[in-house]
């Protein structure tokens, strides 16, 4: 088996980048999954340009050819920079891969001022890492209140959380650019005020990396479209895995969805690995629940479901210690969970989801559904 990556490291941990690796209660070295035992070739450092289906071959940015009999496409996806910026302007940073994590960590260690733009999950997560630090941190988006996928009363707490740690949050208004002689002196938003800045970190989200699979015959749309076994559509020796699968889920009512999160790129891998090597008919379909967690501060974040599918949020289950459990739900259907600090009430909503249950039926639940931590 032959493994092939863009970066010249061996597999390791995503998560810990923007939350322990920048606040350094973790190591790069922590980061590193051990590869030691398996058995694969190793070709780092350079990454795929081109996939033949027909031909069943794969061209390296080398020039390099790898003929194929099933192949696993993961190749994740890459953040969003800003538009126009060309890294010509020294403090100013994106968080996605290894280098990237001790770049901004480094800088973060001698700037005392950040603004970080956008306060979606790595916004917040490197607002709170950096206030960690003890920095002046301002947190900017466009959106009314951070992380929109989980609702305006969900974002409105997590707005509350950081203003209460001391950062600066800059709310709906947009960033009409950056300025400075070489170097990042201020963020210049888009009601004509400016945020002054030793370290900016652009957090708007990720775009697939997709574009190596441009004329291979694949349907993008933008992720590699894929049936429920992984498989993509029209291309049968080929499996996807992680941030370009977009494929049908029963939450989201057989329509294809594509989820940017750790642990569904993990479950994907397990998953399309088996059915590469399986029988057609023995194959089996991925109906995991999408989960991710966030850990800004004390507050771990937690949610499973789709959020960013419903209509509203009710919240469910509240204490006075802040711990909360809210259900999402669209047109009665309950497709999603959100917790704060409350792991264990999280688990019992998940068996919920998996079921399919009505929103009535959560909210209706006995109440020794609701004892526990």
């Amino acid at each position: 088996m032959i493994v092939v990556g863009d970066e010249p490291h061996l597999p390791y941990n995503r998560p810990p980048l923007s939350k322990q690796v920048l606040a350094g209660s973790q190591s790069v070295e922590d980061c590193a999954f051990d590869c030691a035992a398996l058995d694969v070739e190793w070709r780092l450092g350079v990454g795929a340009t081109s996939l033949d289906p027909r031909r069943r071959e794969i061209e390296l940015a080398d020039g390099a050819r790898l003929r194929y009999a099933r192949v696993l496409l993961a190749t994740g996806a890459r953040a969003r920079a800003w538009p126009g910026t060309s890294g010509d302007l020294e403090g100013l940073f994106t968080v996605r891969g290894l280098e990237d994590a001790v770049a901004l960590r480094a800088a973060l260690l001698r700037s005392p001022r950040v603004a970080v733009i956008g306060a979606g999950f790595v916004g917040c997560e490197v607002a709170a890492s950096a206030r960690t630090l003890g920095l002046d941190v301002t947190l900017i988006d466009v959106a009314e209140q951070p992380m929109v996928p989980l609702g305006p009363e969900l974002g409105a707490r997590c707005a509350a959380l950081h203003r209460a740690r001391g950062v600066s949050l800059r709310l709906g208004v947009g960033v009409a650019g950056f300025e400075g002689a070489g170097r990042l002196e201020s963020v210049r938003l888009a009601d004509g005020s400016r945020v002054p800045a030793d370290v900016g970190v652009v957090a708007l989200g990720a775009a697939p990396n997709t574009e190596w699979l441009r004329g291979s015959g694949l349907r993008l749309e933008p992720g590699v479209s894929c049936d429920a076994t992984l498989m993509a559509i029209g291309a049968e020796d080929v499996f996807c895995a992680g941030d370009i699968t977009a494929w049908p889920h029963p939450l989201a009512g057989g329509l294809p969805i594509r989820v940017e999160h750790w642990a569904t790129a993990a479950e994907q891998g397990a998953v399309a690995g088996r059915n590469l090597v399986a029988d057609p008919a023995a194959r089996e379909p991925y109906t995991g629940l999408p989960s991710f967690w966030s850990d800004q501060y004390d507050v771990k974040i937690q949610a499973v479901g789709l959020p960013g599918h419903a209509e509203r949020m009710h919240v469910v289950e509240e204490r006075e210690d802040g711990r909360l459990v809210a259900v999402g739900e669209r047109g009665g259907l309950a497709v999603a969970a959100v917790a704060f600090n409350a792991p264990a009430r999280l688990a019992w909503y998940r068996r919920q989801l998996a079921q399919g249950e009505a929103l009535d039926v959560l909210l209706e639940r006995p109440a020794s559904a609701a004892s526990g931590p």
